[in-house]
């Protein structure tokens, strides 16, 4: 039976599991705590918190959270990234971290609830960011609107062309007759 504070850390954990749309479990064995702290404000500005978690207390929170198949990575010291709102900004923010510390490593992560291995942790940190596939999707949308109205402008553009071009030839032959 769990004492009241690993009680309250699990009801802690549990809620954060299931809020979080992506879990990434790393190991932070080495890291120093200016290091940690560097790593916990840039994932904060992705919308993301990084949290050092007991691995019996969070296999008990991941099963409350209907998270399964985490066993396997749930050895040695682990700390877990929560992504709130922007996935691919936090796991990028992760992935940089990781690569410039060559202490921290991820073992995998969850995304709805499924369990993702490291490669394909590192494969979301490389797609475009929201703000970039939101631009993307307004250039097509706005692009065959762009061409309706060149092509509905066309014909009235061509009477235009076609009214100043008859000006000048009549304009031209007034003045050659004075």
């Amino acid at each position: 039976m769990p004492t009241t504070a690993k009680a309250k850390t699990i009801d802690e954990l549990t809620e954060q599991l299931t809020e979080a749309q992506l879990i990434v479990i790393t190991d932070y064995r080495g890291l120093r705590v200016a290091d940690l702290q560097e790593l916990r404000s840039n994932l904060r500005k992705n919308g993301g918190e990084f949290r050092v978690a007991k691995n019996t207390l969070t296999r008990i929170a991941a099963e409350r959270a209907g998270i399964n198949g985490l066993d396997p990575y749930l050895d040695g010291p682990l700390a877990l990234g929560l992504a709130h709102d922007d996935i691919v900004g936090f796991t990028k923010a992760l992935s940089d971290f990781a690569k410039s510390s060559r202490i921290l490593t991820i073992r995998g992560g969850v995304l709805d609830k499924n369990f993702i291995d490291s490669d394909q942790v590192e494969a979301i940190s490389t797609m475009p960011s929201k703000d970039v596939l939101q631009g993307k999707l307004l250039g097509l949308l706005q692009s065959p609107m762009a061409r309706t109205v060149g092509v509905l402008g066309g014909p009235s553009r061509s009477m235009a062309y076609l009214l100043q071009a008859r000006a000048d030839q009549i304009g031209g032959e007034a003045l050659a007759a004075d």
